[in-house]
């Protein structure tokens, strides 16, 4: 198998590594609460989760800035990660994750847990990041169409480990292949690049 042009298994992973970026619930827990939200996205750029017990480079710490501003959680710099929302966490781990300016953001169940003022701000966010030029490649899993946010081009629908179905979102994201997936008759509208998906009548 290969990623970003190498071959796994015959490349060093620590050289891998900082060409992708993560968020999942996984990585959060590996966050103490106490940690101070700005070293929690500094660090990324040193490989560390938390507080580095160097001093860290100007560069980085304008770049922790530029992100935290982006996702809109510089004013929580200071505070510690724990004491954040939900949605604040979300945003200011993807913040982390783009802090080395990875090639590949793997996002993986970004809206969980959101309530729907924070999901609809994560996901204009992710939308906009989409259509960004310098943007790295996006891989978002979920559960939910309506977390899908417009400018993904491709989906790949899943079952049981097996493939559903393949290629760019007009042709996958279909009501018949989203019931195969979830094996339930499905409706499927879509409404200014938003999916949403119901139970067929």
């Amino acid at each position: 198998m290969r990623l970003l042009g190498e071959t796994l298994g015959a490349v060093d992973v620590f050289e891998l590594r900082p060409r992708i970026g993560l968020t999942s619930a996984a990585l959060t827990q590996r966050i103490g609460a106490a940690e101070r939200t700005g070293d929690v996205v500094v660090s990324a750029g040193y490989a560390v989760v938390g507080r580095w017990r160097e001093r860290y480079d100007v560069h980085d710490l304008t770049r922790a800035g530029m992100l935290m501003e982006q996702w809109g959680v510089a004013q929580f710099a200071h505070r510690p990660f724990g004491t954040l929302s939900e949605g604040e966490r979300k945003r200011a781990q993807i913040a982390r994750a783009l802090m080395p300016d990875p090639e590949l953001l793997l996002l993986d169940e970004p809206g969980a847990g959101l309530d729907l003022g924070g999901r609809e701000d994560l996901v204009s966010r992710l939308s906009d990041l989409a259509r960004y030029l310098y943007a790295p490649a996006q891989v978002l899993v979920t559960h939910h169409v309506e977390e899908i946010p417009p400018g993904y081009t491709h989906a790949l629908l899943l079952r049981g480990g097996e493939v559903v179905a393949a290629g760019a979102v007009d042709d996958v994201l279909t009501a018949g292949a989203l019931s195969d997936t979830f094996g339930l008759p499905l409706e499927l509208t879509r409404t200014e690049g938003r999916f949403a998906a119901r139970r067929a009548r």
